[in-house]
């Protein structure tokens, strides 16, 4: 395993225009799972080889939380969509690239920018290797969705440890009507369920936030109180509506 630590350049913060962000990185070949799974613990995300946590000063909008998938409940909305979705076919298998996998994620990413205003540059089937495909040794997955044999989603997740995680997900915006979003993280904690797994790890959570805050539904889960180097112990709470809770920086 080979390590190397840097650091990303200050740039304005891509989920709130008014505030800066800063990101501390890993780039790890040959990453061990035990090794991962401990970054995991103390809010590291990752794409490719690179494992990042940000470290903005001042800010601590973005927590890690993670579901417990034990005491996770289908609410009636959650069943709905997945009684919808009986005619979608998943195929679960090692991350793969094809050109359906670009044509999809560069339309998805088309899409978001002109309704959220998201940055948009075309991908590359280099850009995606280095981004959904390479490092995922023997914990990294995709969650390929059908219709008619058309690809209309694809997540990208890891599974280690007591864990699955999700790393990215994508979709066709013309099938939206599936809440293909919700269906994907309700698979993903199904099967950590089917296989006995303890949390579900989202993403990083802004509260209220147009395209984060979404997360929250998926309950109860814990935040991280702390922001623990790797060598540092982690601290999970669970949290309430009730909570007032901030993060110790």
């Amino acid at each position: 395993m080979r390590l190397v630590e840097f650091y990303s350049e200050e740039k304005t913060c891509s989920y709130i225009d008014s505030k800066k962000s800063i990101f501390r990185y890993f780039h790890i070949q040959n990453v061990k799972s035990s090794f991962y799974h401990g970054l995991l613990e103390r809010g590291f995300r990752r794409f490719g080889n690179y494992f990042f946590v940000p470290m903005c000063q001042g800010c601590n909008d973005c927590i890690s939380i993670r579901t417990l998938i034990d005491d996770f409940k289908f609410s009636k909305n959650h069943k709905r969509v997945l009684k919808k979705a009986q005619n979608i076919d998943i195929q679960i298998q090692k991350p793969t690239i094809s050109q359906a996998h670009i044509e999809l994620y560069n339309r998805y990413h088309q899409t978001m920018r002109d309704k959220k205003g998201w940055d948009y540059t075309p991908t590359t089937p280099e850009s995606y290797m280095d981004m959904f495909v390479d490092g995922h040794q023997d914990f990294g997955y995709e969650f390929l969705y059908f219709i008619d044999s058309q690809l209309i989603g694809v997540g990208l997740v890891d599974a280690l440890g007591d864990s699955i995680t999700a790393v990215y997900f994508y979709y066709d915006h013309n099938f939206s009507h599936y809440s293909l979003g919700t269906l994907n993280i309700l698979k993903q904690i199904s099967i950590g369920r089917e296989f006995g797994l303890k949390y579900f790890y989202p993403g990083y959570w802004i509260k209220n936030h147009y395209c984060m805050g979404y997360k929250e539904r998926f309950t109860p889960f814990e935040v991280l109180k702390n922001a623990p180097d790797i060598f540092e112990p982690p601290i999970w709470e669970l949290y309430t509506l009730d909570n007032k809770f901030s993060v110790n920086l």
